[in-house]
């Protein structure tokens, strides 16, 4: 499992998510279908429906069944055959879902293959997929990317999740980072400082931040005031001015124009929202 801290360092990486669909299809497959050590730089995800297969992810050999959904994930070494002449029926696509400079299965470890207790669900979802991807509007192009996000967030919550080993340590100085901005956004943050905390030259850490964040450092600091704001709006009865002084400003002026250009409304006018769209909890 992951733990807390590296959960919220992973949570951090996905505010960068990006999520690209190559293609989509439903294929029977032929008799000679078949690769060997090939090293894929996209995603595959195979919902099976009929039929028998072979399929190797680096030295593990796999045999999924019909009602599966396996997944093959980036940049692993891949092999795959048919068995017989039953040859799979089945949905299938390849994608791309970066989180900071990595696929997401790059952070993250998985079992490759699992059950699907709702097939015709899943096969809608498939279905759906397709359908979005063959047409050619912008609003199919937002639609296959929800449903894509929808199937391979099936998936991830139905099994368990870890971090790989060998990103461990990169993980725990993303995770520095992201502990060292939460507990000081009370103060002023410089990049300097971010740097310090994870002992490196503040021109790489700059870089090495939008990197792995997806935006520049004082950016993300901005991002999580406005967060811890909103927090603060909607679940305490604290005034405006000890909001602004909690996320890092001395002035309520300066608080309220930071908060009105990232939020859109103003601190009060998002407190009376959130208050009105919520009467049960208002303060």
């Amino acid at each position: 499992m992951i733990r807390t801290s590296e959960q919220q360092a992973l949570s951090d990486l996905l505010q960068s998510l990006q999520l690209q669909l190559l293609i989509a299809h439903k294929t029977q497959v032929q008799l000679h279908w078949g690769e060997n050590n090939s090293f894929p730089a996209y995603n595959k995800l195979y919902f099976i429906c009929e039929g028998e297969g072979w399929i190797r992810i680096g030295d593990v050999d796999y045999y999924p069944k019909p009602g599966q959904l396996f997944l093959t994930p980036a940049h692993a070494k891949v092999s795959f055959s048919t068995l017989n002449d039953r040859p799979y029926l089945k949905y299938w696509c390849h994608f791309s879902i970066l989180a900071g400079p990595l696929d997401l299965f790059q952070w993250i470890g998985v079992p490759l293959c699992i059950n699907i207790e709702d097939i015709d669900n899943m096969t809608h979802l498939f279905q759906e997929l397709i359908a979005w991807h063959e047409q050619t509007t912008i609003v199919a192009r937002l639609r296959e990317k929800a449903v894509l996000l929808e199937i391979v967030s099936r998936f991830l919550e139905s099994v368990p999740l870890r971090v790989l080993q060998h990103r461990t340590e990169e993980m725990n100085r993303l995770r520095v980072i992201a502990q060292y901005v939460d507990s000081r956004l009370h103060t002023s943050i410089s990049v300097d400082q971010m740097a310090e905390a994870v002992h490196l030259h503040p021109n790489y850490f700059s870089s090495y931040f939008k990197k792995h964040f997806g935006v520049p450092p004082l950016k993300y600091v901005s991002r999580k005031r406005t967060d811890r704001a909103k927090q603060l709006l909607t679940t305490t009865s604290l005034s405006i001015k000890e909001i602004a002084d909690q996320t890092g400003f001395k002035e309520t002026n300066h608080f309220t124009k930071f908060f009105r250009k990232e939020a859109s409304l103003s601190p009060t006018e998002y407190r009376a929202a959130y208050n009105h769209q919520h009467p049960l909890t208002s303060l």
